[in-house]
């Protein structure tokens, strides 16, 4: 059974994991929301429904029809991420009296593992990055793919709404949008005399915008300088639905790793090492959607 990242820290007694992970949780909505699967090897071969099976009436002694659903199948391939904290023994030593150095660094480290991953996880393109993985804009096929506008337009509750339906399973679990985005949407709401929803995102979140009782989360790679037709300095919003199976879900090998590598020959420190063998996939067509070509306003 796939688990967040904060679940899969509790069940570490590594106090310095369980650091590392709740830092990289408290700076992303989506790490708090998004489960992983632990898997052996380096990628994963899982199949998908292309086309769903039939079934019909009939009539006594009719002859039968075959409806069987068709399948296809894909390859989700796990990156490697992480990087080094190299922490001078001579500060380590005088200088944690009141910061923990090592800690500190681990921390910013943690952070900018967060960033990478989340910049991945929505602009990923393993054919320009063969070191990285496929983000949403990769994943989401064309047929989850819902313009604004042939050269973009303004967002719409009605567009809002249509995205919305496009996930099947039940309503997505996120609204993820940018900055620019989310101000749009909450102008359009108090303008339209729409109650404005709150609700808490995961055990780290305060109270964030909801839209549908679906929450609305910000990130910063998001961009807003898409272009579609002749449009540019355009946006998206993506629906999304998360689970092992039948979501869109995180693979991971051996989660986030705190490495000691230990003392350096050439300098006097100690380096230590975050790493996250880690990728994306997205089980079901339909459990995801995108709605691009927002302009700002």
């Amino acid at each position: 059974m796939a688990l967040t990242l904060l679940d899969a820290a509790r069940l570490s007694r590594d106090l310095l994991f369980q650091g590392v992970i709740e830092t990289v949780i408290e700076e992303s909505p989506i790490l708090q929301l998004l489960p992983f699967e632990t898997i052996q090897g380096n990628s994963l071969k899982y199949t998908y429904e292309v086309a769903p099976g039939t079934a019909s009436f009939y009539a006594v002694n009719a002859p039968w029809t075959e409806g069987t659903a068709e399948l296809g199948t894909r390859t989700a391939t796990l990156a490697i991420l992480g990087g080094d904290v190299d922490v001078d023994n001579f500060l380590a030593r005088t200088m944690s009296d009141v910061v923990d150095q090592r800690a500190t660094q681990l921390a910013l480290k943690a952070k900018a593992v967060q960033r990478a991953f989340e910049r991945a996880f929505i602009t990923g393109d393993a054919a320009v990055d063969p070191h990285s993985f496929d983000g949403l804009r990769k994943l989401i096929p064309a047929s989850q793919t819902l313009d604004a506008g042939a050269n973009g337009a303004s967002l719409t509750l009605a567009l809002l709404d249509q995205l919305i339906d496009m996930v099947r399973g039940g309503k997505p679990h996120l609204l993820l949008m940018s900055r620019r985005t989310r101000r749009k949407l909450k102008s359009l709401l108090v303008s339209s005399t729409h109650y404005v929803e709150s609700v808490r995102l995961g055990e780290f979140g305060a109270g964030v915008l909801a839209y549908d009782g679906i929450p609305v989360a910000v990130s910063d790679y998001v961009p807003d300088d898409e272009t579609l037709g002749s449009g540019s300095n355009l946006s998206s919003i993506y629906a999304l639905r998360f689970g092992w199976g039948e979501g869109l879900c995180g693979l991971q090998n051996g989660g986030i790793e705190v490495v000691e590598v230990g003392q350096l020959e050439t300098k006097d420190a100690v380096r230590t090492r975050l790493r996250w063998y880690v990728g994306l996939a997205l089980f079901r067509d339909n459990a995801c959607a995108r709605l691009r070509g927002l302009t700002a306003n």
